[in-house]
């Protein structure tokens, strides 16, 4: 490890080891020179290949011949920004140090600066992070409303970090958080960087797009259901290791009873209803297009659902509002019963009830008519047998 440059005075050590560290002695005739090597020793676990949101541990040791100085450490990620490590051990030989939970952005090159006042020092010291993960966030929120197609997408970051190991993984779904969970695909990424995907539930109506990004995983719901709101995490594997990005899906519906027009003067519910996870703050507005404030109505916040009684035709849309913006929106459209159909309605009623009178009147006057001739037929029966007596009594005289 050691060489030796005669004509330039110099010695050349390679593969520092902490133990190279104290005085060296130069003589050449009559003349003695000294020097003191100072060594630093950066170690960073798992060789500094991590997943996202594990925490890589930072070892700085240090040997002199010297008294060893305290030392200022201050680190930069590999965004130039300013990281402040949590200091697990500290003496003057060996400092252990956690840094940030990781993101998959913060893959690249780090720099350690030390800094003594006495000894003098400052020494730049660069390592490299690798970080596998996604780009989405750890958790995103998307919104479909029932019939409609979604497209749910991960990207893996192992192409742009040029991962050269391959490593494994799946995409799961559940409705609830307490629910069991149903495997959709599992997919492999090869030390080359190629995927592949594999379809596992047969039940669950998706497709597994084909063009599409490079390393990205990417399925598209092609008619969204109410039932399929609820979670969907994108895991991978590395190493017994793990790391997911999950994706909320929350869906919308509305319905109205009675469903068909509204007739004037008459009225109906309608229900504008989401399933899926909500924010605290968020809850749903129904207003009518071109209506006025009075035709607004709001939920609770955190409510999944809201009934309103209209008696307005028109054009009717349910909002969902987070934090004051509209995630979501669908419309029902209000129709008016025509005028001719309500005059229609009108006189059939009339028409109807002059027809049960003239019923009712023709059914007396047939009963009174009726009634007469019984009568009738009663006195001439009457008139008869009296007749039949009067000849009886002449015939004895």
């Amino acid at each position: 490890r050691y060489h030796i440059k005669i004509q330039y005075k110099q010695l050349h050590v390679q593969n520092l080891k902490l133990s190279d560290a104290g005085i060296y002695t130069c003589e050449y005739g009559s003349h003695k020179a000294r020097t003191s090597l100072h060594i630093f020793k950066l170690t960073i676990s798992l060789d500094g290949n991590f997943l996202q949101n594990e925490v890589p541990e930072l070892i700085l040791m240090q040997n002199s011949s010297s008294p060893l100085p305290d030392l200022s450490i201050t680190l930069f990620d590999s965004n130039n920004n300013r990281v402040t490590p949590e200091l697990q051990n500290k003496n003057r030989q060996k400092y252990i140090m956690n840094l940030k939970k990781l993101e998959a952005m913060d893959s690249g090159t780090w720099v350690c600066q030390v800094h003594s006042d006495s000894p003098l020092i400052n020494r730049n010291i660069s390592f490299a992070v690798k970080v596998l993960g996604f780009q989405n966030p750890d958790l995103e929120r998307k919104y479909a409303t029932v019939d409609s197609s979604v497209i749910l997408s991960w990207r893996l970051n192992s192409q742009k970090i040029k991962w050269k190991e391959g490593f494994t993984g799946q995409l799961n779904w559940k409705q609830q958080e307490s629910a069991n969970a149903h495997e959709l695909l599992n997919f492999n990424v090869t030390a080359q960087g190629q995927l592949h995907e594999t379809k596992k539930s047969s039940n669950f109506l998706f497709e597994i797009l084909e063009n599409k990004p490079e390393s990205t995983i990417e399925v598209k719901l092609p008619k969204v259901h109410f039932n399929h709101s609820g979670q969907y995490q994108c895991q991978l594997e590395y190493q017994g290791r793990h790391a997911q990005s999950k994706i909320e899906l929350v869906v919308m519906k509305v319905s109205a009873d009675p469903v068909g027009p509204l007739s004037r003067g008459a009225s109906m519910i309608l229900t504008c209803e989401v399933s899926g996870l909500l924010s605290p703050k968020a809850y749903l507005r129904w207003e009518r297009v071109n209506g006025t404030k009075m035709d607004v109505r709001n939920s609770k916040q955190g409510e999944v659902k809201l009934e309103v009684n209209i008696s307005a035709a028109g054009l009717w849309s349910c909002y969902l509002i987070e934090d004051g913006d509209r995630k979501i929106n669908l419309h029902y459209h209000v129709e008016e019963t025509p005028v001719w159909i309500n005059y229609v309605i009108i006189g059939a009623s009339v028409g109807g009830s002059l027809l049960a009178f003239a019923l009712g009147s023709l059914c007396i006057i047939t009963g009174i008519s009726w009634e007469r001739r019984r009568q009738r037929a009663k006195r001439m029966a009457q008139a008869r047998q009296y007749l039949l007596e009067n000849k009886t009594c002449q015939c004895q005289q």
